[in-house]
């Protein structure tokens, strides 16, 4: 297989007395979709943090692309951090803000952008999404659906290479959850970009997944496939699903 995209080597974080991650090793490869699930409180929305940078693990290495994280020039990391994008898990909207400023938020806080470009690129992505006519709306007078899409729109316009969604589905009913599903393989096959979703929206979540990693008591219980995950796990993914312990 190809080197990954990021890999995550021996990764532990704790906070105060509890110990969140121990020993995390997971590889994010190129132009997949990533599933990470576990219940709640095993770290999976501490895991995304690492790898977009927002936490700094205790221990453990980082690499992208085959390079060391820690050893790489500030210039160098800046330039990745630029290709990550982060979908929260409530949206993250800002209700005193029109769509068209969410959208565009990221694109007027880099400095690097020319202004007079930031309209015409907003615009183009909103065409793209099915979102034009709503630029002067705010997020209150939208549905839940809509919102979502608007939440993928900002995390898009800054061209990522790698989009991480936390928990996407939280609080929506079956149909909107499999729309969401559909709406991100779409966008993902339309746009390029690298999936990683945590989520614990099982089984529908596996619909969408190339490779699945299963979170517990801090470390990685499998990795792998879809495919070899249930011909080699199914019985635990059953009893995850039935809200068993695992």
């Amino acid at each position: 297989m190809n080197t990954p995209l990021i890999q995550l080597e021996n990764i532990s974080k704790r906070f105060g007395n509890l110990d969140v991650l121990k020993g995390i090793n997971l590889s994010i490869y190129q132009g997949e979709i990533l599933v990470i699930i576990g219940k709640s409180g095993t770290g999976k929305s501490v895991l995304l943090k690492h790898i977009i940078g927002l936490v700094q693990p205790d221990s453990g290495r980082i690499y992208i692309q085959g390079e060391l994280l820690e050893e790489l020039p500030s210039a160098k990391i800046k330039s990745y951090q630029k290709l990550l994008s982060y979908m929260f898990q409530e949206n993250a909207l800002f209700d005193y803000m029109t769509i068209y400023d969410n959208i565009a938020l990221p694109l007027i806080e880099n400095p690097d952008v020319i202004p007079s470009r930031i309209r015409e690129k907003v615009f183009i992505l909103m065409e793209r999404l099915g979102l034009r006519g709503i630029e002067n709306k705010f997020p209150a007078q939208l549905s839940g659906g809509m919102r979502k899409r608007v939440a993928l729109a900002r995390a898009l316009i800054t061209d990522p290479k790698l989009v991480l969604f936390d928990e996407p589905t939280t609080g929506l009913d079956p149909v909107r959850k499999r729309k969401v599903h559909e709406m991100i393989t779409e966008y993902k096959e339309h746009f390029g970009f690298t999936a990683v979703i945590v989520s614990h929206d099982i089984p529908n979540i596996f619909n969408i997944a190339q490779r699945i990693a299963m979170l517990k008591d801090g470390g990685i219980l499998f990795e792998g496939t879809k495919e070899d995950v249930f011909k080699s796990h199914g019985k635990i993914l059953n009893d995850f699903e039935m809200g068993k312990e695992i």
